[in-house]
């Protein structure tokens, strides 16, 4: 499969790392320019390219990056992308920490991944927003072991969301189908399958045990 990935953070570079290995044509991009991303190219043998180019001839698109930079990318990033394409979004809304405060999100109420479709104008699967980055190298098992971490995945297109859950299961973790990105909420930060390290069944219940309401700390 021909990838792009926009950012190349603690996230973004490790799916650069396995998904290279993997056998996929992968295209990474960052704020800094592709001269910055030698090294990793040199590692994985991604292509790095300018953020504008990521996504052209992609079947996937994995943006990365810090929420309150979403809005910053290219307005024509996904004009090249392959027919058909997804976009899988990974962002958290940290208002305190780092974003700033997002009127859309506290205000209207939207969930972080609906913002995110409003930005790039295109449907987002939601997912490893909630996962440790060090996981992605470390954590992978085989189907069926005891040990395999479930991974939560949110997204409306029914298409999309299976091609992220297929390539998630092919990275060495289960997924759990959290519904739509209105209900992605459900897996934001301080909710109780954020940073879970559990199976499909404790992930399962752990979404069901979420609340609407925004605590505090993430809260702008």
């Amino acid at each position: 499969m021909r990838i792009g990935i926009i950012g190349a953070g603690n996230i973004g570079g490790n799916l650069v790392r396995r998904l290279t290995a993997l056998g996929h044509q992968v295209a990474v991009a960052n704020s800094r320019g592709p001269e910055t991303l030698a090294d990793l190219a040199a590692e994985t043998g991604a292509t790095p390219v300018a953020v504008g180019a990521a996504a052209d001839g992609a079947e996937l698109v994995v943006v990365t990056v810090p929420l309150k930079n979403v809005p910053d990318l290219p307005d024509d990033l996904l004009a090249g992308a392959a027919e058909g394409f997804a976009v899988l979004d990974t962002n958290n809304y940290y208002p305190q920490q780092r974003d700033g405060r997002i009127a859309a999100i506290e205000d209207e109420g939207l969930t972080e991944s609906r913002w995110v479709e409003r930005q790039l104008g295109h449907p987002v699967v939601k997912a490893f927003n909630g996962t440790y980055a060090q996981d992605i190298l470390d954590a992978p098992r085989p189907a069926g072991d005891p040990d395999r971490i479930a991974l939560p995945v949110a997204g409306d297109d029914p298409a999309a969301k299976r091609l992220v859950r297929e390539l998630i299961e092919s990275l060495g973790f289960d997924t759990v189908d959290a519904g739509g990105i209105d209900d992605s909420w459900r897996q934001q930060p301080a909710t109780p399958v954020y940073g879970l390290r559990a199976g499909t069944d404790a992930v399962t219940e752990a979404l069901a045990a979420a609340s609407p309401e925004r605590p505090a700390e993430f809260r702008g």
